[in-house]
């Protein structure tokens, strides 16, 4: 079953005498049962649109969204007591202290202090929950606004860039704490343009480009799709081994403790050949391992490191 599904989604905003802007142009998306989903795409992408639709924060200009089996433009209220979320940064009381705005809204939802000291400690906070808000560093915010979407034990937790302003550490945590609630069972809905991050953490993932989705799947079939670009060969010689295979025709790089070929892993055989008619013989040859990041510029057409 499908916990999110987004047909021909198309989102415009309006320009006063000047053409609309179209943040979301016909997006398909479907996000099954279980587990952690990444939602990638470059800036102005339309991934925190996507995500204000699917909550009924923004109204589409065409196509259908549902969520948990329900038109979220319609009724979103049968089903968003089963909902968790964080979009953007999250609203908080500064004055006050962690604890005290979770709190506060546990109690309009009937949730009590048992509840609100379990997600602390959850996300880390335990030891700061009792310090006012404004002392609270970004990132810090970031986590209490993962404890507030996890106050209502959701079985669907949709989060809009819940690693920013998290240092290092912050982020291996935040990996671990989605990873952990993915396990139980939940689905974790996660938008976040830190790739690798996306890559450890998720087991499916969408790339948005353009208002549109233009791959998805779990991870390893989208890493898959974009295909090998070269092959990495290690031997003893390194320098003998790229005469050898110059000789043969075949242009090598050298790297650290490498050599890099550019050929398909089809032809992984002429590397071979080329080095035993030399005398010289592999302690490894494997295709190039190809990252979500390349991928991701590859489906996008981004040329920086990063996306948005």
């Amino acid at each position: 079953m499908a916990v999110i599904e987004l047909t021909g989604l198309r989102k415009e905003y309006q320009r006063f005498r000047r053409p609309p802007i179209v943040a979301l142009d016909g997006l398909d998306l479907s996000v099954p049962d279980g587990g952690v989903f990444g939602f990638l795409g470059p800036n102005g992408s339309g991934k925190t649109t996507t995500i204000r639709c699917l909550l009924a924060l923004a109204r589409p200009t065409a196509g259908d969204c549902r969520v948990l089996g329900v038109d979220s433009q319609t009724a979103l209220p049968e089903v968003i007591g089963r909902i968790g979320s964080m979009v953007e940064t999250p609203g908080l009381f500064p004055a006050m202290t962690g604890r005290r705005n979770l709190a506060l809204l546990g109690r309009i939802q009937g949730i009590g202090p048992a509840a609100v000291a379990a997600v602390l400690e959850r996300v880390g906070l335990a030891e700061r929950a009792d310090d006012p808000v404004r002392n609270y560093s970004l990132g810090m915010r970031q986590r209490l606004g993962i404890a507030i979407a996890l106050l209502k034990d959701p079985q669907l937790l949709v989060l809009d860039e819940p690693a920013n302003g998290l240092d290092p550490a912050g982020i291996k945590e935040v990996r671990e704490l989605l990873r952990g609630l993915g396990a139980e069972g939940r689905t974790v809905f996660v938008s976040s343009h830190l790739l690798s991050e996306v890559q450890q953490t998720c087991d499916r993932v969408a790339v948005l480009a353009r208002g549109k989705c233009v791959a998805a799947g779990p991870v390893d079939d989208v890493l898959a799709a974009g295909g090998s670009h070269g092959l990495v060969v290690r031997l003893g010689d390194l320098q003998a081994g790229r005469a050898a295979l110059a000789e043969a025709g075949i242009e090598s790089l050298l790297e650290a403790d490498h050599l890099r070929v550019a050929l398909p892993p089809a032809e992984a055989e002429r590397v071979t050949r080329a080095l035993v008619h030399k005398g010289l013989y592999l302690t490894e040859l494997r295709p190039e391992e190809v990252s979500l990041e390349a991928v991701f510029l590859e489906l996008t057409g981004e040329h920086h490191g990063e996306a948005q």
